[in-house]
């Protein structure tokens, strides 16, 4: 009898342990947040209707990456992971089964963020619906290929360990500087990469041309940063795709649709108050205007085609067609974006917070490279505008791009 009842008690505890681990709703909660946070959704879903089945192609300049399925699947998928497994591959970019991942998978940012926020995420992954996708090997060119190389390359650039926050600064600050070194993983765009595609010190969201774009300058620089924005000017812009100074366009509008509109109003105003903070990383580029024969060649243009939505003084229509004067990302030195907004044209992003849309056409077909860098110079050194002179040369190799 009393065999049996100790059996009893012993089923009962290990039921209520089973009971007790399982996560919570509120926690579950949390985590969908942060993997809005992560944007996780934007890498691993190829097909929206298989949400988190990985597969989607990564181009990176070593070649293509396939991100993997994230969903509960046993066999293809994270569903035989342990925690352990999970958390040392988020935070050291080690795969349960001791390889190594190459960093297009962010790890070296994420590994500032907690535990305990590294087992949200996973408690909210385990609620997707399990789908088997098996992903595909890296398309790498040699010798990239050799994930044995990885341990050189963390050797060498990985740096782990968590967000230390600054006791000096705010709550809304140490927040921020989380989401933005941390799971936002906004340097993985926006700093610049060495040769061998790690951070280059000292030069943290100094902007980086990112798959025939360009990220732009994320800290305090005058002409071709943040300095001209207010902390309310990047919190709408975050939360709705657009403000008084800019739109989103290529990548960054995935992010917003994706991330930020969904982040909350706490975590997107602690974002702005970090970035408002930052200093200059490096000094901008003293600029040579083009001659009278390029501006006025770029002004023919713009008057033909550009001034209806833009206006003669580039003021535009704020939130509907971006002003031109003073635009940061316009005065950038890599003119990636401009040229592939002007070629390909561009859509405004839509938000729950701004659902209107807009849109300009592309002019690929319709200007030569000589009027496109005509045009692209004039805007970026008219109206106390500054930009580095642009080449035909490099508007055909902008056309080029997939």
């Amino acid at each position: 009898m009393r065999t049996i009842l100790a059996l009893i008690a012993l089923c009962s505890a290990v039921a209520g342990a089973a009971l007790a681990a399982e996560p919570s709703p509120e926690l579950i909660a949390y985590g969908k947040t942060l993997v809005e946070a992560g944007d996780c959704a934007g890498c691993h879903t190829a097909d929206p209707a298989k949400p988190f089945a990985g597969g989607k192609r990564i181009d990176t300049p070593f070649g293509a990456i396939f991100a993997p399925n994230l969903t509960p699947d046993r066999d293809t998928g994270i569903g035989a992971w342990t925690d352990a497994d999970f958390v040392r591959a988020v935070r050291t970019g080690i795969a349960p089964d001791g390889s190594n991942y190459y960093p297009a998978f962010p790890y070296p940012y994420f590994t500032k963020m907690t535990k305990d926020d590294t087992l949200a995420i996973r408690a909210y992954l385990a609620t997707l619906a399990p789908v088997a996708n098996r992903n595909k090997p890296p398309e790498l060119r040699w010798p990239f290929g050799y994930r044995g190389l990885m341990r050189l390359w963390n050797a060498m650039y990985f740096k782990p360990g968590l967000f230390e926050p600054d006791q000096s600064k705010s709550a809304a600050w140490n927040r921020g500087g989380y989401l933005v070194t941390g799971l936002g993983h906004c340097g993985a765009c926006h700093t610049p990469k060495n040769y061998f595609g790690a951070d280059r010190d000292g030069q943290a969201l100094s902007g980086n041309e990112v798959g025939g774009w360009f990220a732009p300058r994320l800290d305090g620089a005058v002409r071709t940063g943040l300095k001209s924005w207010s902390e309310e000017d990047i919190t709408e812009y975050l939360q709705s795709g657009r403000n008084a100074k800019s739109h989103a366009g290529g990548p960054m509008a995935e992010v917003v649709v994706n991330s930020t509109a969904k982040m909350s109003d706490a975590d997107v105003r602690a974002i702005a108050v970090y970035l408002k903070s930052l200093p200059p990383a490096r000094r901008e580029t003293i600029v040579t205007p083009p001659d009278d024969a390029e501006m006025k060649a770029g002004q023919a243009v713009y008057a033909k085609l550009c001034i209806a939505c833009h206006e003669a003084d580039g003021s535009g229509a704020p939130r509907i067609y971006p002003p031109l004067p003073g635009n940061a990302l316009l005065q950038s030195n890599n003119p990636s974006s401009t040229l592939r907004i002007i070629l390909d044209g561009a859509y405004t992003v839509t938000t729950p917070r701004a659902p209107n849309t807009g849109e300009m056409p592309g002019y690929a077909k319709q200007l030569s490279d000589e009027e496109i860098a005509a045009v692209t110079n004039y805007i970026r050194n008219s109206w106390g505008n500054a930009g580095l002179l642009v080449t035909s040369a490099q508007v055909a190799r902008a056309r080029k791009e997939p």
